[in-house]
């Protein structure tokens, strides 16, 4: 998969390295059956299906909730996926939270104030630079689980 190359938008620059961060998590997940999404080493790590699950509420949170000013929550329950939801859900949910993200950020100036009361001052730009670190960070742990599960490696 290629870089994202600077299409002279600042914007659809930070979106386009937000994406591809999306799809480095994504492509960890690609051909994992029901336990090998929720397995973890010696529980170490997060599973790549908790991966998934929780940067959904992270793009939620930070976008719905801090820019928006709606109501949000967060739970260490994000990590973990129940039995009796499927891991082709949780993809799927991660996806149209990314489009949703994509999508409010589009119809958005980098430099709107965000409503955050631990965050006093920050912005749009703020937030997916936020993103883009978090989404990078779970796309390390997804890497480092997937390895350990079966051996694939890769960005």
């Amino acid at each position: 998969m290629a870089l994202p190359v600077p299409p002279g938008d600042e914007k659809e620059l930070l979106l386009g390295w937000l994406q591809f961060l999306r799809e480095s998590v994504l492509r960890k997940a690609e051909g994992l059956d029901e336990d090998q999404a929720r397995w973890r080493p010696d529980g170490k790590l997060i599973a790549i299906a908790g991966i998934v699950n929780h940067l959904a509420h992270v793009e939620w949170r930070w976008i719905d909730g801090t820019l928006r000013g709606e109501p949000v929550s967060r739970s260490e329950d994000e990590f973990t996926v129940p039995r009796d939801r499927p891991f082709a859900e949780v993809v799927d949910a991660y996806r149209r939270r990314a489009a949703a993200t994509d999508a409010t950020v589009r119809g958005a100036d980098l430099d709107a104030a965000c409503h955050h009361p631990g965050h006093p001052g920050i912005d749009l730009r703020w937030v997916l630079l936020h993103l883009i670190e978090e989404t990078a960070r779970h796309a390390g742990h997804a890497d480092a689980t997937r390895e350990l599960l079966d051996g694939v490696t890769g960005v």
